[in-house]
């Protein structure tokens, strides 16, 4: 077993997350507070620092260090996996932010943020890299609004690349002069922020508007690993779940929803995505992603879904299992991202905001087990389609993906 906690196997319970108390100080971390740094350079001329808005809610993270999450005002750096393959896990996203009342922005000049390139070929460079980062992050200075990454790749290569343009002023200057020519300054946000921590830091207000009682259904976590093993220090944690040794992301939104979290024992290795795995080792991908992950929730936990918070750990768990089942393997777990899982819970339409058609494994039975009607809402679904074929509306509106 791959694990970071020293959790045995056998004391794995259906539904139950093992408790052990860490206190962590801040001022003996193993690593720096890249923060002090960011408005060091900023004083001296090197960048332009973009503070969080000031409506925000405090996390803490690994190492005790405490984060600002922005409520509103955010920018939302969308996934192109997510858009592409999981449409209703931004969709999720957004929808949450309108039914919390929360100002956001959903940009139509972001760019990819061409982690492909950084994780998976190297075809790319270092000064290219960080100036689309960059370029980003300026397009949402300009409009007034935090970014907020949607994808968990994204999120940890953008980490990284904060790390390397503070400690390399070769980089600074590369990827300032390519910012002057697009006529933009160089911009650091005062805090890279993911979806899940704000998910994670509204969860309580999402509970107070659940209308669906959860409390007999059982999930397994997939904690992402570019979201918590990249630039490591930075992901939340709380030590009162699983005593601190496990980012609280996504589980304690579970708990917070009243549903039950199960434990198993793979919990800390990969999806089986792995980026070069998925592009030039598909078989592996997906042997890795159900024999090793699916496979063991399924015989430790039986659960009715796993959640995760990323783009490729969704679509990897998700899509792999149609293989295995070919063969007869013990799979069958439906995987959705806590976002469509959070909003699921306070009603939003399975189809039309949630969009779970896009999905492989067969979710029925877990709708059917949260007490949602899935037949009467594909049949509304079906009327909304035809809507469009007959020419009576252009687009599924936001007011009509709204309506319960």
């Amino acid at each position: 077993m791959t694990s970071e906690v020293s959790v045995p196997v056998t004391s794995i319970t259906r539904g139950t997350i093992p408790q052990r108390v860490f206190q962590r100080d801040p001022a003996n971390a193993p690593t720096e507070d890249i923060r002090e740094k960011l408005f060091e350079l900023e004083a001296q001329g090197e960048w332009i620092v973009q503070r969080v808005p000031d409506d925000t809610v405090e996390v803490m993270t690994k190492y005790g260090r405490s984060k600002r999450i922005p409520r509103q005002m955010t920018w939302h750096h969308k996934s192109c996996g997510q858009c592409g393959h999981i449409p209703g896990y931004s969709t999720s996203i957004f929808w949450l932010h309108r039914q919390l009342g929360m100002e956001y922005n959903d940009p139509r000049d972001q760019t990819s943020c061409t982690a492909w390139n950084y994780y998976a070929s190297a075809t790319s460079n270092a000064a290219a890299q960080a100036a689309v980062a960059v370029r980003n992050f300026a397009a949402a200075y300009e409009t007034g609004y935090f970014p907020m990454i949607h994808c968990g790749t994204s999120y940890g290569h953008y980490k990284e690349t904060r790390e390397q343009l503070v400690h390399h002023p070769e980089l600074r200057k590369q990827v300032r002069d390519i910012m002057a020519k697009l006529g933009k300054p160089l911009i650091i946000p005062e805090e890279i922020v993911h979806y899940s921590e704000w998910i994670h830091a509204m969860r309580f207000e999402i509970a107070k508007r659940k209308v669906l009682d959860l409390s007999n259904i059982t999930v397994t976590v997939h904690p992402a690993c570019h979201y918590y093993k990249l630039v490591a220090e930075d992901a939340i944690y709380d030590p009162d779940l699983y005593g601190g040794q496990r980012t609280a992301v996504v589980s304690a939104v579970v708990q917070a929803l009243g549903a039950k979290v199960a434990d198993y024992s793979t919990w800390f290795d990969c999806c089986g995505f792995g980026f070069r795995h998925i592009l030039v080792q598909r078989d592996f991908t997906r042997s890795f992603a159900t024999l090793r992950k699916i496979e063991r929730m399924k015989e430790e936990a039986n659960p009715d879904v796993t959640l995760t918070h990323d783009t490729g750990c969704v679509t990897t768990l998700d899509k792999s299992q149609f293989a295995a089942r070919v063969h007869g393997r013990n799979v069958g777990i439906p995987v959705l991202s806590e976002a469509q899982f959070a909003a699921l819970a306070m009603g939003a339409h399975p189809y039309r905001i949630c969009q779970l058609h896009w999905h492989s494994v067969d979710y029925r039975p877990l709708l059917e087990k949260m007490g949602i009607d899935w037949q009467a809402r594909w049949a509304e679904f079906q009327e909304d389609l035809e809507r469009l074929r007959r020419g009576e509306m252009q687009f599924l509106s936001w007011e009509d993906a709204d309506a319960k």
